[in-house]
Order: structure tokens, then sequence, then C-alpha cells
């Protein structure tokens, strides 16, 4: 397995906003995943979960100590550390660019120097787990918003990071999108970290939740655990999932 363990400590986040006033969105947040699970940050608007997996890529200035595996986020260490980490955005319009659906995917292992050969393997696997194989030569402009988070997350795939985080991915989307990201997720080898108001997919990965509000660790445990809870998530500012009503 390709995973690495997240270790977070005392982290804390301040955000500026348009009149430069500061606030602190993330308040000294402990978290620990381990290699290979799967972890799904839920929590009312404005709770701090994208803040949180923006501090995790080093995106943000923070205070705290974030680990990738062997490597301490830093500002000397930032980039060996990003190379551990694949993100996919909420909007996947901010990270497509190539001509081609096969080039934005082979473009992460070109750019790691990877042999022709190993490339074209990388492609084709991360496209066959999102289902896109048969688009590889469609612009990627052309796509529906549900064929380009797949996408995004394929090229993400093909990196084969220690870490995937992800910040909504299954917001507005099909069935059939839906689906396809939750197996590409299920069966990934890498450490994920989601960020999501669509609590039925942590149930359907199997995955633990953690519980964020004001920008605090609220609770976590197994998703099935804390989303049925009712006083938890009435606390949390959060609804029982319909699945686990009586």
């Amino acid at each position: 397995m390709n995973a690495d363990r997240i270790d977070v400590e005392s982290l804390s986040v301040d955000r500026v906003d348009a009149r430069g006033s500061s606030r602190t969105v993330l308040s000294d947040v402990d978290l620990r995943v381990e290699p290979g699970e799967r972890v799904f940050l839920v929590g009312p608007n404005a709770a701090g979960k994208t803040t949180l997996l923006l501090a995790l890529v080093g995106a943000l200035p923070f205070r705290g100590t974030v680990r990738i595996g062997p490597v301490t986020l830093s500002k000397k260490y930032l980039a060996r550390a990003r190379e551990r980490i694949g993100f996919v955005f909420a909007n996947p319009s901010d990270q497509l660019f190539c001509a081609t659906v096969a080039e934005e995917v082979a473009f992460g292992p070109e750019r790691l120097g990877l042999p022709p050969a190993e490339r074209r393997r990388r492609t084709e696997s991360a496209l066959g787990a999102v289902a896109l194989e048969r688009l590889s030569e469609r612009d990627p402009a052309e796509l529906s918003l549900g064929e380009q988070r797949r996408l995004a997350l394929a090229a993400a795939l093909s990196l084969r990071p220690g870490v995937l985080l992800f910040d909504e991915p299954t917001a507005s989307l099909d069935p059939k999108s839906r689906s396809a990201v939750l197996r590409a997720m299920t069966n990934a080898d890498s450490t994920l970290v989601v960020a999501t108001h669509d609590l039925e997919a942590a149930l359907e990965v199997e995955g633990a939740v953690v519980v964020i509000r004001e920008g605090r660790v609220h609770a976590r445990g197994p998703a099935a655990a804390v989303l049925r809870d009712r006083a938890l998530m009435r606390s949390a500012d959060l609804e029982v999932p319909r699945s686990l009503l009586p």
C-alpha cells in the first residue's frame, strides 16, 4: 500500500478578511490519520473543513505541526511534502488545463520524469479507476461536471500519492458519477481525507468521521456510530443521515 500517515498537532489557522480583521478559523486541532484510513471531515458551513485541507497541503500559513509520512510540513520541506499529496479541488476547472483527458492524467507522471511506458500504464489505470477510459481523447472543457470531477481524481491517482485530499468530491454529481468517485475512493491505495456535506458518502465508503465545529474537532469515530448519534449531530448543527433513521 502506498499510503502515508498524517499527524497534526496543535494546528491553528488565522484568516484575514477584506476589512483586514483577523479571526481564528482553526484552533488547536489534533488529528492522526493512519496509513490507508479514509477520514471524512463533516460539519456546518464555515466550520473549518476546507481550511484544514489547505493547511495539510501547505497552502495556508499555520501554527502547530503537520507531518505527512516522515516529512514535516515546513517552508524548507514543503516541496518534499507536496510530492506525497494529491489534492482534488471542489471546482475541477481550477486544476484542468491540458488539451485531452489522457494528457491531463499523464501530466503528473511526466513531470515526475517517469518513462513513457510507465506513464501509459498509470494513465490507463487511473482512467479505468474512474470509468473514463472511453473519453481519453476528449477535450476536458467539453466534459460534464461529473466527468471533470472524475478526471481531476484520475489526475491525482496517476501520481500514486501517499495522501489524497478531497474538497466536496460528490457535490452536484449525478448518481453515475457519484458512484464512480466513491468506488475510486474506496479502492485507492492512498490515505484519504475528505471534506464533505455528503454524510451518506462516509457510510458508503465505510470511513471514519471527524466532526469539525467552530474550528475545533468536536468528535471522531466510525461513520455509522458518529452519524447516528442524534445528540452529537444536533450539537454540531448536523442531521442524522436518512439511511440511519428508523
